[in-house]
């Protein structure tokens, strides 16, 4: 017998969480489904700015933002930017006005998990397609064989979704920027100059289509993101399984930089986890179909240079909720309100996002940074 759930989400990350959450909250149920075996899995990431009219109004709409602010960095906001020669170019303290706090990404999730009633997410649920069924419902297959129908199906499923293809053909396209995340643990006591090098919050460090981005994380460790504009075969050339190997052909790439930032690649604890950064066009947008819509990366994955990928999952996922709350009994009219506001604000932050990567890898990086700083302290 086919199991049937009125709402299927496909996707435990933060967007669909969220969005389970806020229809937790005014009276409807959802199902989750993950594919990750369990919560724990894996770590999920470092630390995420949390903006006040995105991610912190989902937070709102959700019931969470005063168990939210519990969760903050102090001193998260700080910034420092450095030259190539380990020369500081522009510093800026946490100015502690909660617009834009840190919080760590796994604790947001945990936040978000522990809000929703036991058994609401279906862990090791790995989905390998799904299809309409006609007027709405679909069914959905999963990899051990089974399969369920649902009455609503939404994609938050991230870039290599499963559901995207029943709305768009659209399929992520590598951006030509790859990163390599490395961390060291312990930080003030094992990496006493490289923490002092990044400092209490974020860092850039950027020259000729290369940077060194890091973050201070809550555990005293520091996650950093060593970033090159190359082909997809400058990290897939590189044997990751030779640690030693890794960390030189990724040095190799940052010749005439500062031995201190240097430190933070040759230092590094641990595994060196290369990335590709992968987009969807800007603008990307589908025909309104029956019973199915997509929210986060799955509607709109961006390169992470605005900051606006984890905002943007949450905010959709509470718009949807509130969409369904306000639209009770009409889902089709629901989704046609969700995503006739998704489309335009997803386009914005995607160009935004576009032209932020290509400020931080193009001609004159540096001052051109610095300049859009300056102006925007200006404005403020």
């Amino acid at each position: 017998m086919t199991t049937h759930h009125p709402i299927a989400i496909i996707g435990a990350g933060l967007g669909g969480l969220t969005l389970a959450r806020v229809l937790h909250v005014n009276g409807t149920e959802a199902t989750v489904f993950d594919l990750e075996a369990s919560a724990g899995a894996r770590t999920q990431g470092g630390m995420l700015d949390i903006h006040e009219d995105t991610g912190q109004a989902a937070l709102r709409a959700a019931g969470l933002h005063d168990k939210f602010r519990r969760l903050i960095h102090p001193g998260g906001e700080a910034l420092r930017i450095l030259d190539k020669h380990g020369v500081v170019r522009m510093e800026q303290q946490d100015p502690g006005d909660g617009s834009r706090p840190e919080v760590d990404r796994g604790q947001l999730r945990d936040l978000l998990l522990t809000s929703l009633p036991e058994g609401t997410v279906h862990w090791g649920n790995r989905i390998t397609g799904a299809r309409p069924l006609g007027g709405g419902p679909h069914e959905v297959t999963l990899a051990d064989g089974s399969s369920f129908t649902t009455d609503l199906l939404i994609g938050a499923d991230g870039a290599w979704s499963r559901i995207r293809p029943l709305l768009s053909a659209a399929v992520p396209a590598y951006t030509g920027v790859s990163f390599v995340e490395v961390d060291l643990l312990e930080a003030d006591r094992r990496h006493p100059a490289s923490a002092a090098v990044i400092g209490g919050g974020f860092f850039f460090a950027l020259d000729g289509g290369k940077a060194l981005l890091a973050h201070r994380e809550t555990d005293g460790s520091l996650h950093v993101y060593v970033a090159r504009k190359a082909p997809q075969e400058w990290i897939t050339g590189i044997d990751f399984t030779d640690s030693d190997a890794a960390k030189a052909a990724v040095l190799a790439h940052f010749d005439g930089w500062h031995d201190s930032l240097r430190a933070l690649v040759a230092e590094a604890d641990g595994a060196r986890v290369p990335r590709h950064i992968h987009a969807l066009p800007t603008g990307h947008r589908w025909d309104r179909i029956p019973g199915v819509t997509l929210l986060g990366d799955a509607a709109h994955l961006m390169s992470p240079f605005a900051g606006e990928g984890a905002n943007l999952a949450m905010f959709d996922g509470a718009e949807l909720g509130r969409a369904l709350t306000a639209h009770a009994g009409d889902t089709e009219a629901a989704l046609a309100a969700y995503e006739r506001m998704l489309f335009p604000r997803s386009e914005s932050a995607a160009a935004e996002s576009a032209a932020s990567l290509d400020l931080l890898f193009g001609d004159d990086a540096l001052p051109r940074l610095l300049d859009q700083f300056a102006a925007h302290s200006q404005a403020g």
